[in-house]
């Protein structure tokens, strides 16, 4: 078995491995300048490397190419040509150029762009990102690449998160020269997305409109039993899980995508996926397939797999946690202590730019995780809270006050720690028990941005984490430079901004209420919402901070804007118009239906005796009757809500949908949940939640 994984990891992967058998020395020494210098590389380079590509591709059954891109939709796209061309004779011959790789033109009039151009504006241009490997897919070779406009804006979400890379490593490395490393070249940003979703079987999913259309119930009755005794999470898998996650993993291992772990989640059908560590562009790339690919293999099991934040009331919803890094090209963990004066100093500088960054642009990283599938699971007790701190464990904990308080740190025998001096005592990995209600955890050498939704792409995320510590080690780089003593006035500095950003330290319970009364005394900020943390990524701040790094023009920022405002009202619009149809197609007339044969039945067992007691059908008929007319109202006012919703501004769009269409919604659902509770279930139109989650066996 061993034999046959390794033979089969990365078979469909245009690796390093592949170019190495396949290209001349120059050509692929190039390609290996471009990758490690940024060199660029010339047509006659790119013609040797498309060639190589094509024949490999079609060996493998390829017939097609594609440029794969990553557009602001979250998801992917991809626009498919054959390698054929006319040849004499009425023959055809295979062709792939040079030219053809390095740069498409899809059409991309109606891809989101936030008014960075005109509707009628098609022209949009992808450019081959040749740090990501080309990979075979559904018979097509695949090119990563970016995505701009005719006029160079980013359209897509894969330039920001390379620009956003750069910027980090260009002031990592300022930092790591004055600590007298000369050999680094390059610090990369490592990321391990780990995956949760949901697995429903197809019959069952199919059934209902809400999870086809909207990814989400939005209706249901909670089951009799629903996680209640913990006995799904870790448990034993389903035999039928088991054979979907088995083809997962070989789907994904023959895309380099380096699936390590599986397992049940806490909430009944729920599970997850963890792959090991890559930089982060990769990280990015592969997430992307991962998504796809899961629910691709799902349909070959006849089951569906969910990855909306909270397909289900009641029970757990999914997250993404991003464990985030960096390290340098020589193989160095940044965030990992070492057992030297000088390699502990270093870990605490970088450490303190993090707990700056996590405090200075709170905001920014909450407005990252914004989405309507998201609101329903921030501050929920299988989520962080939607307040950002950051978890740093007893032991860290403890050495960071007796740093700021000029106190013994007690397990050196009450010595007082002197940066650049003193060794920090060993901090192995995971010295204190993890803490899940953290938005970002730091579990020994990384941190865990737990907050992300599991639909969501991490790119944006992991700009923002990027950026924010790029310009931290900009403004500490821009201090020490200059230093007569640096040892001394490195020491000033990690205290200094320790002291000033303590605050955003905290290691307790994030679900309780007392922590939301302690953040508030802190100054932390509490945006619940979407419709209260997206404004916020535009904040005065946020830009000068993109534009400074050459992440985002202040265009880009604001057409990112729109368009994740635009993607909010959207998305509650189409699941209101769902609502509003499985109320009046289905759900009201099954509730007249009961009631009519419950009357019925009242009528006949009078009939047949006239003193009988029918208090029960009353009582039943009289709940039902209410619940009814309070569904028919809700829903009404649903339906004026939606035709009177303001137009033509999305930031009041925005907040109209939040205040008064999702206020709505959640009335008319607890009117029909109710409904459905006494209503025979050979009335009910939908199958109910006990048949979603525990129907795969």
């Amino acid at each position: 078995m061993e034999a046959k994984l390794t033979d089969i990891y990365g078979s469909l992967v245009f690796s390093e491995d592949v170019m190495r058998q396949r290209l001349s020395v120059t050509c692929y020494n190039a390609w290996r300048a471009c990758i490690a210098q940024n060199k660029p590389l010339t047509l006659d380079i790119a013609h040797e490397m498309a060639n190589a590509m094509k024949d490999w591709a079609i060996e493998h059954g390829a017939t097609h190419f594609t440029h794969w891109f990553q557009p602001m939709t979250g998801v992917t796209a991809e626009k498919h040509d054959s390698f054929i061309t006319p040849g004499e004779g009425g023959r055809v011959l295979l062709h792939f150029s040079g030219k053809e790789l390095v740069r498409g033109e899809p059409d991309a009039s109606s891809f989101p762009s936030g008014g960075l151009r005109a509707t009628f504006e098609a022209r949009g241009y992808t450019a081959w990102d040749p740090t990501a490997y080309a990979f075979i897919k559904d018979g097509s070779l695949c090119i990563p690449t970016v995505f701009c406009s005719y006029g160079g804006h980013a359209l897509d979400k894969k330039t920001p998160l390379l620009r956003s890379c750069e910027a980090l490593s260009k002031q990592a490395v300022r930092v790591l020269r004055l600590f007298g490393m000369t050999d680094v070249k390059r610090v990369i940003p490592q990321v391990g997305p780990e995956q949760e979703y949901f697995l429903v079987d197809k019959a069952v999913y199919s059934k209902r409109e809400d999870l086809s259309l909207c990814g989400r119930t939005l209706f249901g009755a909670p089951s009799p039993k629903g996680q209640d005794l913990d006995d799904h999470y870790f448990g034993a898998i389903k035999p039928r899980i088991a054979a979907y996650m088995a083809d997962l993993d070989q789907e994904l291992w023959k895309l380099g995508i380096a699936a390590k772990t599986k397992h049940n989640e806490v909430a009944p059908a729920q599970h997850e996926l963890a792959p090991i560590y890559a930089d982060a562009n990769t990280a990015c790339d592969h997430n992307q397939l991962t998504m796809e690919i899961m629910k691709k293999v799902a349909a070959r099991h006849d089951m569906v797999c969910l990855l909306h934040e909270k397909p289900f009331a009641g029970v757990n919803g999914s997250g993404k946690h991003n464990n985030w890094s960096i390290s340098t090209d020589t193989g160095l963990n940044l965030f990992k202590p070492g057992s030297t004066p000088s390699q502990n100093a270093r870990f605490l500088l970088f450490l303190t730019a993090f707990l700056k960054g996590a405090d200075e642009y709170q905001a920014l990283l909450r407005s990252g995780v914004a989405n309507a599938g998201n609101d329903h699971r921030l501050g929920a007790n299988e989520a962080p809270p939607a307040i950002i701190s950051v978890f740093l464990g007893d032991e860290l904990n403890a050495i960071v006050e007796s740093i700021i308080h000029g106190t013994a740190y007690e397990d050196q025998s009450k010595k007082t720690l002197q940066i650049g001096v003193d060794v920090l005592p060993a901090i192995p990995q995971d010295t204190t028990d993890r803490n899940r209600t953290s938005p970002l955890a730091f579990t020994g050498n990384k941190f865990e941005f737990r907050m992300l939704g599991s639909s969501q792409s991490i790119s944006g995320p992991n700009v923002a984490l990027n950026t924010i510590m790029a310009e931290e080690l900009r403004q500490f780089a821009d201090e020490l430079e200059g230093a007569e003593d640096f040892n001394a006035a490195l020491a000033a500095l990690i205290r200094r901004e320790l002291t000033a950003h303590q605050r955003i330290v905290f290691n307790g319970n994030g679900y309780e209420d007392a922590w939301i009364e302690e953040a508030e005394r802190r100054g932390l900020d509490n945006y619940t919402c979407t419709a209260d943390a997206l404004p916020h990524f535009l904040d005065e701040k946020n830009i000068e901070m993109f534009t400074r790094h050459g992440v985002f023009t202040k265009e880009e920022m604001r057409a990112r804007h729109e368009i994740h405002m635009e993607t909010y009202v959207k998305t509650i619009h189409i699941e209101a118009l769902t609502m509003v149809d499985m109320v009046r197609k289905d759900i009201y007339p099954a509730a007249t239906h009961a009631m009519r044969h419950l009357a019925e039945t009242i009528t006949t067992k009078r009939a047949a005796v006239a003193d009988i007691d029918c208090t029960l059908e009353e009582a039943l008929l009289k709940r039902m009757t209410e619940l009814s007319k309070e569904l028919f109202t809700t829903c009404h006012a649903l339906e004026n809500a939606l035709e009177n919703a303001p137009t033509g501004d999305m930031a009041a769009e925005l907040r109209y949908y939040r205040n008064v269409i999702f206020s709505d919604m959640e009335k008319a659902r607890a009117a029909a949940d109710g409904l459905e509770v006494i209503t025979p279930a050979s009335y009910w139109p939908y199958p109910s939640y006990r048949e979603l989650l525990f129907s795969i066996s």
